[in-house]
């Protein structure tokens, strides 16, 4: 009886190289910033935005950081706010060595504000589904209330 064929085995893909020149001093002091954000509380983040945000002439970087520190609020204003500064990063030709982790920025926070407006609706649907059922309710029990006034002895 003849040996049916060996599946071929499946190519493996090879890992992305990392780039061999070491990495731009202002996106590892960037990417460094964002690595002590993530683990701040929310008073010291808070105090950390209220430092950036004082600091108007400080540097063109500061917008990005002032981004990574207001991303972590998890509040719609303060997400519209860093893609605004996100943006803003990304036009300054200045920043250029800032683009990579810019653009990569600005699209987790523009996932993120959609994900906040999905659950702005879903919420809002709630709300809506709640107070029907509330007024079902009050429906379902008057007519309760009126069947047992008809079915009670005269």
């Amino acid at each position: 009886m003849p040996r049916p064929p060996e599946p071929e085995p499946e190519p493996v893909e090879e890992p992305l190289e990392a780039p061999r020149e070491s990495l731009n001093p202002a996106l590892q002091e960037a990417l460094q910033y964002a690595d002590h954000v993530r683990g701040a509380d929310a008073p010291a983040l808070a105090a950390e935005i209220s430092s950036l945000d004082k600091a108007k002439d400080g540097p063109p970087e500061r917008r990005l950081y002032l981004a990574l520190a207001l991303m972590h609020t998890r509040q719609p204003a303060d997400t519209a706010r860093a893609l605004g500064l996100t943006q803003r990063v990304l036009e300054d030709g200045a920043l250029a060595a800032l683009h990579p982790l810019a653009r990569l920025l600005e699209e987790r926070l523009l996932q993120q504000r959609r994900l906040e407006e999905q659950l702005d609706r879903q919420s809002r649907q709630l709300r809506e589904a709640q107070q029907r059922n509330e007024q079902l309710s009050e429906r379902l029990e008057a007519m309760r209330t009126l069947e047992r006034s008809l079915n009670a002895p005269r």
